[in-house]
């Protein structure tokens, strides 16, 4: 098949949902902990009893949805269903009332919509992009073009809410009105100037449609990775706050450090999808999970007013963040296309969204009770140790792990099967 290179007005068309559903996505897994945990007061166990119920709920619906792609093969009308549902929602879930609703009661209502809203539009709009690329190239300058602008509205997510308002829940309140500003604009824009993916076959949802991607080989150890790896990275995120201001006591500067991980995240992407082309992308992804276990390793010894150090733990592991958003989706994709599955293209995103999501459950609901029954106490630094174990050393074990996985299965996945 000869090469059809996109042009760049295409990828940024596509790539611009990117930007909406990373801003919102942000807050919904970052801030919210620490918006009902710190701020509403919400016991840690019960918050995380709450998290990991809704997360893994919202989870186990991916894959349905995902076959419900394949099967309508309208990628823009659920799109522009999801986009709505989810700018509705995050309105709600940053508006809590003070009065009249216990706090993790309005939580669980208003993330019904958000995490279904952001569902739907991510599910369809990443199955979408996988169908854009005509060579495993392309499909990562697709890839990383959605990361792209996905890290641009995760700067915005992480720096906004402390500029628009002098406190933390003014201010998500006021970004909530943004981001849906932001979504109806860009879902606009991709819905009316993204190339439109090549129409399939449609597939009758069920059991056997949910389980077809377990057959194709490179799947499978693929996904096993992008498992371990995720749960890496989604315990920093989960407690990045707690460890900014109760280990560093530097809660001032906390939009400064995520800004700082999410542009190097951003700067570092055409580098990765350099070392993809020469290399290979196992080969650059197994290196960044390198670089981020040195990062988060250095975090461990930092205390507090460490605010310098931790800035350049924030930019390390920021660029090893840029391989793990732009790589792992390509990756999928080529597994997609050299089998000849580009009809069930919805179903394999549909199952990689729930181990994305099943990771940050995972994060939320364990990782806090587990933190409370150490003793960690929000606000209290006498307490921070556990907080320390959580934060820097298990993130490490974990990628470590990953890699090892990936250096076992890479002759698994398809650009090293065909170098």
């Amino acid at each position: 098949m000869s090469a059809r290179t996109l042009r760049p007005a295409a990828l940024a068309a596509y790539g611009a949902l990117g930007l909406p559903l990373a801003g919102a996505a942000l807050p919904v897994y970052v801030h919210l902990p620490n918006l009902y945990g710190g701020i509403l007061g919400v016991n840690l166990a019960l918050l995380g009893a709450v998290l990991l119920g809704m997360r893994l709920a919202d989870a186990f619906v991916d894959p349905l949805l995902g076959a419900l792609n394949d099967r309508l093969q309208r990628p823009r009308m659920l799109v522009a269903l999801g986009a709505l549902l989810l700018a509705g929602g995050l309105l709600a879930v940053f508006n809590p009332p003070r009065a009249g609703i216990a706090p993790w009661l309005w939580l669980a209502a208003t993330l019904l919509p958000v995490y279904l809203g952001y569902s739907l539009a991510s599910v369809s709009y990443m199955a979408w992009g996988a169908l854009l690329g005509d060579n495993p190239h392309e499909r990562t300058r697709v890839a990383a073009s959605r990361e792209a602008f996905g890290l641009a509205g995760v700067v915005l997510a992480s720096v906004a809410p402390t500029l628009i308002a002098s406190s933390l829940d003014a201010g998500l309140a006021r970004y909530a009105v943004l981001a849906a500003v932001l979504i109806a604009v860009c879902a606009a824009i991709t819905l009316a100037r993204a190339p439109a993916p090549p129409r399939q076959p449609s597939h009758a949802p069920g059991w056997r449609a949910l389980a077809a991607p377990f057959a194709n080989t490179a799947f499978t150890p693929l996904l096993a990775v992008f498992v371990v790896n995720g749960i890496a990275g989604a315990l920093p995120a989960t407690l990045v706050l707690f460890y900014i201001g109760d280990a560093l006591r530097l809660p001032q500067q906390a939009g400064l450090f995520l800004a700082a991980y999410f542009v190097a995240g951003a700067a570092s992407l055409p580098l990765w999808v350099g070392a993809a082309r020469v290399f290979g992308k196992a080969a650059a992804w197994l290196g960044s999970m390198l670089l981020a276990v040195v990062a988060f390793a250095g975090a461990f010894a930092l205390g507090p007013g460490d605010g310098a150090a931790f800035l350049a733990v924030c930019i390390a592991s920021g660029a090893a963040l840029g391989a793990d958003l732009a790589l792992p989706p390509a990756l999928l994709a080529d597994a997609i296309r050299e089998r000849g599955e580009d009809a069930r293209a919805g179903a394999y995103f549909g199952i990689w969204n729930f181990a994305t999501k099943a990771n940050l459950a995972l994060a939320a609901g364990l990782a806090l009770p587990l933190l409370a029954w150490f003793g960690y106490v929000p606000g209290d630094a006498a307490s921070v140790a556990p907080l320390y174990y959580a934060y820097c050393l298990l993130p490490c074990a974990l990628k470590l792990a990953s890699a090892a996985m990936l250096w076992r299965g890479a002759a698994a996945l398809p650009e090293v099967r065909h170098a």
